[in-house]
């Protein structure tokens, strides 16, 4: 497996050295170099023990998924994406590993370069391939943490944010709104002090709960039984401030509840939501995807650059708070099922048929 040649090393070589590569089956290219066979059209790793073709049949590349959108296959004898995806799974324990022994100080970049003999750019983009962040966003999700558990066990907010290694305050409370959903100080009493207005309302396939902050909407809930959605907003916010506020929230709650009909014309409400960077960047993909369309996790996950980030993506989904303003109902199996669905999948399936309905009405 490659351990210290990076990919942008390899890609700037002679082709004959590379093809030496391929003629010595050396090992030291597996996972960065990949050799596709125009006659077979299949591609494989160096060290495969294959018979050895011709090498003006051979084209190069350096990632399996160049060459399968070059019209190739991956040999399923030496199973060159498997080898590549261990190397990259390898490589993102290496950088976590390293993040994690340094969250309390700034991003080692150039440590990290230099310990992995990758430039930068490549490491970064390798990394966000296989994980669907940046190492900047997951080293600040990480600092986030260690300040989230320094609050939760009773530090100050100034100690804990410089616990956390983060340079100054103003950083902190910058962002405290989108990180946290409240400020440092709310959060380290579980949310006392923060107000939730929230309004529950009936419509076709049963009740919705809107619940909104003084940024925007922090929860949508959908269910049967009025009392079991206000229990999981509790549950939610434990130490919140909640005040049932239905006439205030009025045409916000006439915005969901159209939305919940099928409408697809609405404008778009503000959204106060707590969400990793990863979640952050899935919510917004959903977002994207036009009413009255589906896009499957796997088009997610490849959208944001994961390889392997299907099961991620799906876990964003079942994590969402905010149904139908985030439209996870959207997302569904590449074999055309429905997929799971926090609010039920009856309601997944009515909502799809009501806004392509709308759509081509």
């Amino acid at each position: 497996m490659l351990r210290h040649m990076s990919t942008a090393v390899i890609a700037a070589s002679d082709p004959a050295h590379l093809w030496d590569a391929v003629v010595a089956r050396n090992r030291k290219f597996d996972g960065a170099l990949f050799y596709g066979v125009s006659t077979t059209r299949i591609y494989c790793r160096p060290s495969c023990p294959s018979r050895r073709p011709k090498p003006e049949n051979v084209q190069f590349f350096f990632e399996p998924d160049a060459a399968e959108q070059a019209g190739f296959r991956a040999c399923k004898r030496c199973r060159p994406r498997e080898l590549a995806a261990a190397g990259k799974l390898e490589l993102v324990r290496n950088v976590c590993r390293t993040v994690e022994q340094n969250v309390d100080s700034p991003l080692p970049m150039k440590q990290l370069s230099a310990a992995l003999k990758m430039n930068a750019a490549t490491l970064d983009r390798a990394f966000k391939q296989s994980t669907g962040i940046t190492i900047k966003q997951y080293a600040e999700a990480r600092r986030l943490s260690l300040f989230k558990t320094s609050l939760r066990y009773g530090r100050d907010v100034t100690t804990a944010i410089y616990e956390a290694g983060y340079n100054s305050s103003s950083r902190v409370y910058e962002h405290s709104n989108a990180k946290l959903g409240m400020t440092p100080a709310a959060y380290s009493k579980g949310g006392d002090g923060a107000r939730i207005r929230y309004a529950i309302a009936p419509y076709s396939a049963g009740r919705a709960l809107l619940a909104v902050t003084d940024k925007g909407v922090c929860s949508v809930k959908l269910g049967d039984d009025p009392g079991r959605l206000i229990q999981e907003l509790e549950g939610e916010y434990p130490k919140a401030e909640l005040i049932h506020a239905g006439g205030e929230l009025r045409e916000w709650m006439s915005n969901l509840l159209r939305r919940l009909e099928g409408e697809v014309e609405m404008p778009d409400l503000p959204i106060d939501v707590r969400a990793t960077a990863f979640q952050r960047r899935v919510y917004e993909e959903l977002k994207r995807i036009p009413a009255g369309e589906t896009r499957t996790y796997s088009q997610i996950a490849k959208k944001l650059g994961g390889e392997s980030g299907r099961r991620a993506v799906a876990r964003a989904c079942a994590t969402n708070n905010i149904a139908v303003l985030i439209p996870c109902h959207r997302v569904v199996r590449t074999d055309g099922g429905m997929g799971g669905y926090r609010w039920g999948l009856k309601r997944k399936e009515e909502l799809l048929a009501r806004e392509k309905g709308e759509k081509n009405s």
